[in-house]
């Protein structure tokens, strides 16, 4: 429904990055702002949004219906809705993450970081009975395996990672991705700029088996009752919850073993 770091709109692609072949294949005029996508002006209920969700159902039966929800005050009010209109996941976005399609009014003063969002919406759903309908995802620059231990005991089970691949992949976070005149080829589609991208997909897979290794060290740092003591401080109620999922205390232990060398678990590589 929204990006966290610019609530309420739209992504904001100045007119300076709308090249021809951009414009073309958005049927506009090249040098005029684009709005992407436009504010949602058919949803202004939940009853609009479980009306959306029914149709792209029926258009695709097998579709996991994923709802991005901004991390503010009331949100988890909000995902109570989302998850009773039908959603299969529901995206806590905090503030904090990076945008380059948006004009500097959008980005200052809008949002919370996704730890508040998380948690409040986790718990409303346990309250309400309605966590075991959903996933819940959280992003909102994820920067570690600490941010997704963080994350995983505040009830999230999906986690994205933006920024710092982006870093990975050569990103100086020059921040000037709104003027087009990005320095490493990132966030421009000014073809001499980008020539100068030397990112390759290794590199962010590399990064990920970092995150992956330093999360394990973590769960592998932590005994099976601190855990169950911090999964007790987000008021986290296993039988609530799909069994699946990284929250419950007895899958952190089998990961914890598994940093060990104890045990075997496929994490479906």
């Amino acid at each position: 429904m929204a990006q966290g770091a610019k609530p309420g709109e739209g992504g904001h692609l100045p007119a300076k990055k709308v090249y021809p072949w951009i414009a073309k294949t958005r049927h506009s005029t090249p040098g005029v702002s684009l709005i992407s996508p436009p504010p949602h002006h058919d949803i202004y209920s939940i009853e609009d949004l479980a009306q959306l969700i029914y149709d792209l159902k029926n258009a695709n039966k097998y579709a996991d219906i994923s709802v991005k929800l901004v991390s503010e005050a009331g949100v988890g009010t909000v995902a109570a809705g989302v998850a009773k209109a039908g959603a299969q996941t529901i995206l806590i976005s905090g503030y904090d993450g990076g945008t380059g399609a948006a004009p500097r009014s959008s980005i200052h003063n809008a949002g919370l970081p996704w730890e508040l969002g998380l948690a409040e919406t986790h718990q409303t759903l346990l309250k309400n009975g309605l966590r075991n309908r959903v996933r819940i995802e959280t992003d909102g620059k994820l920067m570690s395996g600490r941010d997704v231990a963080i994350a995983a005991l505040m009830g999230a089970e999906e986690f994205g990672f933006a920024t710092a691949p982006l870093v990975t992949m050569g990103c100086v976070m020059m921040r000037v991705c709104n003027l087009d005149t990005c320095p490493v080829g990132v966030a421009t589609q000014n073809p001499e700029l980008r020539k100068r991208f030397k990112g390759k997909p290794e590199y962010v897979e590399n990064f990920m088996r970092f995150i992956a290794q330093e999360l394990r060290e973590y769960m592998n740092s932590l005994s099976n009752e601190e855990i169950k003591q911090a999964a007790e401080m987000f008021e986290y109620d296993e039988h609530e919850r799909d069994p699946l999922t990284l929250l419950s205390a007895p899958k952190l232990f089998e990961y914890m073993k598994y940093a060990n060398g104890a045990v075997d678990i496929d994490f479906g590589e």
